[in-house]
């Protein structure tokens, strides 16, 4: 179906995580100390394995990246967002932030424009793009990496020491920390109810997240059993969902696939179909490595074991 080719999509763009960073200062520039202890002029090596220098604490940020752009908005740097791309959406507020193209394709031009004084990217940021952007001196981070919560914890950390906001960093991970442990109590000794999480579905194909994806982990760690644990990767076949006939599917909200299921066949067979266990869920706050993600989890595990959060 058209709308989980959407889906499949910004799936596979979204799984992001990151790499280690480490501080430096340069001779030439003057050193500036805020008052969390973060020191400037401030060097970064990135995923690149390149190091960047910030002669200053950033005013001007162009995230290209929505799990960039959410962790910016929740360390309280929003105002000093100037451009994001048109898959950068939450929170509602970052709207009204000017838009610099795609993920893949930004336009160079409106980077330029927006004078940033840092342009942070993530995964499926193009080095060619990099180089144009470096050739027109413009400071730019990438970074990804491991696809954990401990990897998320990592990039909240790395960017809340880029924007000098160490103590909303420590913040946010640390009620990240507790609200995935409260999951794992709430969850501990329960059955494991063999769950799907649908990507997409019909004539496109069959795609969900294998036991090797970061979401195929998430149900594990909810209470569930992954249907595709056996999968690596995201392209299924229908005949291997019916072969686990799995207890409850969840699906993306809003997409109509709850209804679509439904009526398509094979799916229509499957006893989470007949027994009306379809449930939607906010794909971002799974798909995106992000602030939310322990959201994501805790709402996984309320769809798979409801009995647990009454």
């Amino acid at each position: 179906m058209k709308g989980f080719k959407k889906i499949l999509g910004s799936v596979l763009i979204f799984m992001l995580a990151f790499t280690m960073m480490a501080c430096g200062k340069t001779a030439e520039e003057k050193k500036s100390t805020d008052k969390q202890g973060v020191t400037y002029p401030l060097t970064i090596k990135d995923s690149y394995n390149r190091e960047v220098t910030l002669s200053k604490e950033p005013e001007r940020i162009v995230s290209i990246a929505p799990s960039i752009t959410e962790i910016v908005a929740a360390l309280g740097k929003e105002d000093k967002l100037v451009g994001r791309t048109t898959f950068c959406t939450y929170p509602e507020s970052i709207k009204k932030v000017e838009t610099i193209g795609g993920l893949q394709d930004p336009n160079i031009e409106k980077i330029v424009e927006l004078k940033p004084d840092v342009v942070i990217a993530s995964t499926h940021f193009k080095e060619d793009v990099l180089k144009k952007l470096e050739d027109l001196n413009i400071k730019v981070i990438v970074l990804y990496g491991e696809e954990s919560f401990e990897g998320v914890y990592d990039t909240i950390d790395k960017v809340a020491t880029v924007l000098n906001a160490k103590d909303k960093g420590n913040e946010i991970v640390d009620g990240m920390k507790k609200k995935v442990e409260d999951v794992k109590k709430k969850v501990e000794g329960k059955d494991k109810k063999k769950t799907y999480y649908v990507v997409g579905y019909g004539k496109g194909g069959d795609f969900t997240s294998g036991g090797d994806t970061f979401i195929g982990q998430m149900i594990n760690m909810a209470g569930g059993e992954n249907s595709a644990k056996d999968l690596k990767g995201w392209k299924y076949s229908l005949e291997k969902v019916v072969e686990s006939n799995p207890d409850l599917m969840v699906v993306a909200e809003g997409m109509g696939a709850k209804e679509g299921l439904k009526q398509t066949n094979g799916y229509k067979d499957l006893k989470a179909v007949k027994e009306d266990k379809i449930y939607e869920i906010d794909q971002n706050i799974l798909n995106l490595q992000g602030p939310r993600l322990a959201d994501g989890l805790y709402e996984l595990a309320k769809i798979i074991h409801p009995e647990a959060f009454k």
